[in-house]
């Protein structure tokens, strides 16, 4: 498996992966992807934080992506959608896409990321409640599923409301 930036030709695959990964009996197509569709128009879009996760044939089976989020007025990331195709999940993708999103935004010296998201399951990434660092969520009934990973150009005078890229509002 390889992580690297999602490429134009990969947008197709992408939304087929996404949709896969949030199918629901029922519905046609799965809000993520509407979201997915978005955010890769709107200001809050930064391509270097967009990855994919491809196997020995070159296919993409995962997808992570990370979007311009505030604190206040203070710029920072928020994480979402992850993907990953279904046959794929449970083999170390999501985990590999969550830890290269992590690195690319510490070398672009951002503060942080917030998500929203199972404890369980991003709490070995480092995330922890956003009111353990005095940042609220959009939201107040979001409680312990809004997350916050500081990155090394964190600074704990950082804090308020957090608001994800404007596509967010559409959910």
């Amino acid at each position: 498996m390889l992580i690297r930036r999602e490429a134009p030709a990969d947008i197709p695959a992408v939304r087929a992966v996404t949709a896969a990964a949030f199918a629901k009996q029922g519905t046609a197509i799965p809000a993520e992807v509407a979201l997915l569709d978005e955010l890769h128009d709107c200001e809050g879009w930064l391509p270097e934080l967009s990855l994919v996760a491809v196997n020995e044939r070159d296919e993409v089976v995962g997808h992570v992506i990370c979007t311009r989020g505030h604190v206040d007025a203070a710029p920072v990331l928020g994480l979402g959608p992850l993907s990953v195709r279904p046959d794929q999940q449970r083999r170390g993708v999501g985990l590999a896409l969550v830890h290269a999103v992590l690195g690319a935004a510490d070398a672009l010296r951002e503060p942080l990321v917030a998500l929203l998201g199972s404890p369980a399951y991003y709490g070995r990434y480092g995330f922890r409640p956003g009111m353990h660092y005095g940042i609220t969520p959009p939201d107040p009934d979001y409680g312990e599923y809004f997350q916050v990973r500081t990155l090394s150009a964190y600074e704990p005078t950082l804090r308020g409301t957090f608001t994800y890229a404007a596509p967010f509002d559409h959910l």
